[in-house]
C-alpha cells in the first residue's frame, strides 16, 4: 500500500464534511497506524471488548451486526475514509460486533492520535466531532428507513446512501461501484428475508434502475432510483462534491507503517 494512504483516506473525510486547511491536514502524516487485511465476515471488533484504538477503514466495507435472529441485524454499514468506533475516544467498549462485509483493508490508529490531534488543532477537534454526529443522522435515518418504508424503497434508499458516501470521498462518480454485501447482507440490514432480497433487486433490475453482476453494483437511473427512494441526502452532512471544494491535501510522507 502506498505511504500515505491511511492518513489520505481520513483527509478525505474529514474535508467532506468541513473547511480545513493544508496545515490542519499535514497533522495527519504524523498518524501511527497498523494495516491490517481481513476477510469476508470476519470480525475486527467484538461485542463487550474494550479497546485503545480505532479502525480507519481504507478499502471494503465495515458494519455494525448484532446477533439476533436467524442471520443477525446489520445496523450501519461503513465505507472507506470512516472510522465506525470513533467513539470508543470515550466510551472504549464496543455495543456490537463490528465485521467486515468482504474483504477490507483498515488502519488501527491509536486512540491517542486523535487526542492529540485535537488538542493540536480546534478545526480537526470540530471535524472529528462532525463525523460522529454525521454517525448519528445516518442512524436516526436508518430507524426511519427500517420503520416507516417498504422493502423496494428501503433497499432502494440503501444503495442512494453508500453511494453518495462513497462519492463524498471521491469514489462511485461513474455510479458504479464494489457491491457492499452479499443478498445475504442486504437482507440483514434491511429487515428482510434473504428471498425477498432476492426479489427486490429483481425488481430494480426489472425497472431498470440497476445493474447487480459478481461484485459489482451499478445504478442505471440515478434519478429514479432517488426519486423511487424519497431521498435527501442532506443528513449525511457532506458538502458538494468536486475537486473545487477540495482544500489542499498534505504532501504523503512515508509514515513507517507496520503491516499485521
Amino acid at each position: 500500500m502506498q505511504a500515505g494512504f491511511a492518513f489520505s483516506k481520513l483527509a478525505d473525510r474529514l474535508s467532506s464534511l468541513t473547511d480545513l486547511t493544508a496545515q490542519d491536514l499535514d497533522l495527519l502524516a504524523d498518524m501511527p497506524s497498523t494495516i491490517v487485511h481481513v476477510g469476508a465476515h470476519q470480525t475486527v471488533v467484538r461485542h463487550h471488548t474494550e479497546t485503545d484504538h480505532c479502525c480507519l477503514l481504507l478499502q471494503g466495507y465495515l458494519c455494525w451486526h448484532v446477533a439476533a435472529g436467524q442471520d443477525g441485524q446489520i445496523t450501519s454499514i461503513y465505507v472507506p475514509g470512516d472510522v465506525p468506533d470513533l467513539h470508543t475516544l470515550y466510551h472504549p467498549s464496543a455495543g456490537a460486533n463490528l465485521v467486515a462485509l468482504g474483504s477490507a483493508t483498515i488502519a488501527l490508529v491509536p486512540h491517542d492520535f486523535f487526542r492529540e490531534l485535537s488538542a493540536n488543532s480546534a478545526a480537526m477537534a470540530h471535524a472529528l466531532h462532525l463525523m460522529m454526529l454525521a454517525d448519528l443522522a445516518i442512524q436516526r435515518n436508518w430507524t426511519v428507513n427500517l420503520g416507516s418504508r417498504d422493502a423496494l424503497c428501503r433497499v432502494a434508499h440503501l444503495l442512494c446512501e453508500i453511494r453518495e458516501r462513497l462519492h463524498g470521498v471521491g469514489l462511485a462518480r461513474d455510479f458504479s461501484f464494489p457491491s457492499p454485501f452479499t443478498q445475504s447482507d442486504l437482507a440483514a440490514a434491511c429487515g428482510i428475508s434473504p428471498v425477498h432480497a432476492n426479489r427486490t433487486i429483481q425488481e430494480l433490475r426489472r425497472r431498470n434502475l440497476l445493474q447487480w453482476h459478481g461484485r459489482t453494483m451499478t445504478i442505471t437511473d440515478w434519478p429514479g432510483l432517488v426519486r423511487l427512494a424519497g431521498f435527501d441526502p442532506a443528513y449525511l452532512r457532506t458538502r458538494p462534491h468536486g475537486s473545487e471544494a477540495r482544500p489542499p491535501q498534505p504532501t504523503p510522507i512515508s509514515m513507517g507503517v507496520e503491516l499485521a
